[in-house]
């Protein structure tokens, strides 16, 4: 029997779904039973009907699975794949600002830990963020800890002032203009679809700019053939199901995610039949997490 076989004959057993990131690899996608970005998979696990949920992703993205389903089991494939952006915001950083400024309201980028999402009035996605900062009442905004998407945000909502940290992406601001620049003139037919994590030089560049959902999205339903992706090329297999016949080139040659690269079928079968990277959050900060997780859901309607 396949590794394949194995993991479907197991999930069925006991009743688990996986839910997988875009940006893990191509077999880890095709056994999934759901495959987005954070705000889809947000959504989807507060839907499923299942007593475990394998998520095929980073931690931050487990703790808002188990978060949002207090009542279902959470595993995590490799509980070592951890998002280096999740942490770049401090307690104290926090407390500074709301000291400083009245009327602010602290936005976390859902690529961040527990812990910032129980000091945050709302979470949002890079594909609602926009949306989400436009419908606060506050003037004030504390954007954390991605100061990139921040200043996208910024830029799209001129009536708010947006506080930025100084978190990032350590692969997207990895992508630098001059490695754009030279990619377009290599490939002067393609269009440039970035994340909005990369940073200001580089979306600078871009013929459009969204989530990683809406970068499939975008490159599916554009009639051009060749396309320059600004983001982790994970992305590359949904749209390849989608459009094979697009032409797709990252503008680095190592444009991927090295903790969403930890993610196996090996380990995903370790964890059924084991039950094994478990993951838990203690009720306390479920709590206070929930939140702002909940007016994300909400104001994103």
């Amino acid at each position: 029997m396949s590794i394949v076989e194995d993991i479907l004959r197991l999930k069925k057993e006991k009743n688990a779904v996986i839910l997988a990131h875009y940006y893990v690899d191509e077999d880890v996608q095709e056994i999934a039973d759901y495959i987005g970005d954070s705000f889809y998979l947000s959504k989807v696990a507060t839907k499923v009907d299942a007593d475990a949920i394998i998520f095929a992703g980073v931690e931050f993205m487990g703790e808002s699975a188990k978060i949002l389903n207090p009542t279902k089991r959470v595993f995590m494939p490799d509980a070592t794949a951890d998002c280096p952006m999740a942490h770049m915001a401090t307690r104290e950083e926090i407390r500074l600002i709301k000291e400083q400024y009245e009327d602010v309201a602290v936005v976390c980028y859902i690529n961040s830990t527990a812990e910032l999402k129980t000091l945050s009035d709302v979470c949002v996605t890079s594909s609602n963020a926009v949306k989400i900062v436009k419908n606060l009442p506050n003037k004030n905004i504390f954007f954390i800890p991605d100061r990139n998407l921040g200043s996208f945000v910024a830029k799209q909502v001129p009536e708010k002032n947006v506080i930025l940290n100084s978190g990032f992406c350590p692969r997207h601001v990895a992508i630098f203009e001059d490695m754009v620049l030279a990619a377009k003139e290599k490939h002067p037919q393609a269009k440039f679809a970035a994340h909005p994590e990369c940073t200001q030089d580089v979306l600078a560049h871009a013929d459009f700019i969204g989530s990683t959902s809406e970068i499939i999205d975008y490159v599916v339903a554009t009639d051009a053939e060749e396309f320059l992706i600004g983001t982790v090329d994970g992305v590359f297999a949904e749209i390849r199901k989608q459009a094979p016949g697009k032409k797709l080139y990252t503008v680095k040659a190592d444009q991927v995610c090295v903790n969403m690269k930890k993610v196996t079928l090996e380990k995903i079968l370790d964890v059924l039949e084991h039950e094994t990277n478990e993951v838990f959050v203690d009720e306390q900060t479920a709590k206070l997490a929930m939140v702002p997780l909940t007016r994300m859901l909400e104001l994103a309607k």
